[in-house]
């Protein structure tokens, strides 16, 4: 055990009884030197007297990625909220299905079936030389919470973020939950733009009950008449597969798992279809492409049909100015040859 070195008070007193207190100047001085003794030694620049002398920043409460929400992020409810309005904005075409007590392996054969059918579409698309992106892996068929989807339908269609901010009724960011200068879908800002739409959406009366939904990012009419002959092909009018050409869609548990099913409406670049017009999409010849061609037949008819007309009332016209022409000329002729005679 080493020995205890006992130190009077009266000598350490003694000891520093002859320095003076050094000034503010000696004191950034030597920490200017200690500050770069240890930058020397660790590579590292040394701070600025500047940077030791101001006062330390508060630290961010909220990371900048994830900006503090009225809504808890953390519940799934939150979470099912922020999906549903992705899915929304970026899905022009979507078709919504009531489904009655489906099991697992029903629904796992029903996406089976649909997986395989979107992606021969895809194959045949790639086979006539058309140059689009594969749809197949980016449709989905899931079950969706009806409620939590109706107030994404209301954030997606009703709240407009750019005009609060531009009409300047947004104060600064005061970095609380509630602050009104957040404008995400998780915030108070949008929940208050809302809150009086409820239950006033067109597909109110449609998120009732069990729903499903077909998310198409992209209105391909190949693609929805491919899903609807799987789907609902009694209801559609499409037809269904041959036994020979897919023999798996004619198992039991895909057949059971149909009969569960009924469409009910769709929803397209933000406007309501009804069945009629969701078979109307998928009935379409050539899909888009074939739509842009009428289209462009529709309006070189309507420019011939116009040109014709605007030729034929000045054609008319100039045949109705040369007979009167004539006319005149045979008068002129006339009156001469009269008078002689007389």
């Amino acid at each position: 055990m080493r020995p205890r070195l006992r130190l009077s008070s009266g000598r350490v007193s003694q000891s520093f009884r002859g320095q003076r207190p050094r000034c503010q100047h000696e004191i950034v001085i030597a920490a200017r030197s200690v500050s770069s003794a240890a930058a020397a030694a660790s590579g590292t620049p040394a701070p600025s007297i500047e940077q030791m002398t101001s006062p330390t920043r508060s630290i961010a409460r909220y990371p900048p990625s994830q900006p503090p929400s009225h809504r808890n992020p953390e519940y799934r409810r939150s979470q099912l909220l922020r999906q549903y309005t992705s899915i929304i904005r970026t899905s022009p075409l979507i078709v919504f299905f009531q489904h009655n007590n489906l099991r697992s392996v029903e629904w796992t054969a029903i996406r089976r079936e649909l997986s395989n059918a979107l992606q021969k579409v895809d194959d045949q698309m790639a086979a006539q030389g058309r140059n689009i992106s594969p749809l197949a892996p980016l449709i989905k068929l899931q079950i969706i919470q009806t409620s939590i989807f109706e107030v994404a339908l209301r954030i997606v269609e009703h709240f407009r973020p750019e005009k609060a901010k531009s009409s300047g009724e947004l104060p600064g960011a005061s970095g609380l939950r509630d602050d009104p200068s957040l404008t995400h879908d998780l915030s108070r800002t949008a929940h208050d733009a809302v809150r009086h739409m409820k239950g006033k959406h067109e597909l109110t009366p449609v998120l009732v009950g069990p729903v499903a939904i077909l998310s198409i990012p992209h209105v391909s009419p190949e693609h929805m008449k491919a899903a609807l002959s799987i789907l609902a092909p009694q209801e559609s009018g499409f037809a269904a597969p041959r036994r020979k050409a897919n023999p798996t869609y004619y198992e039991l548990d895909v057949q059971n798992g149909l009969q569960k099913l009924s469409i009910l409406a769709a929803r397209v670049d933000g406007k309501v279809f009804d069945l009629d017009q969701t078979k109307w999409i998928g009935s379409i010849e050539g899909g888009m492409d074939g739509l842009r061609s009428q289209l462009v037949m529709a309006l070189q008819s309507m420019g011939a049909s116009i040109t014709n007309t605007l030729e034929g009332a000045g054609k008319s016209l100039y045949l109705t100015l040369e007979s009167r022409r004539s006319v005149l000329e045979e008068e002129q002729k006339d009156g001469p040859e009269s008078k002689n005679e007389s």
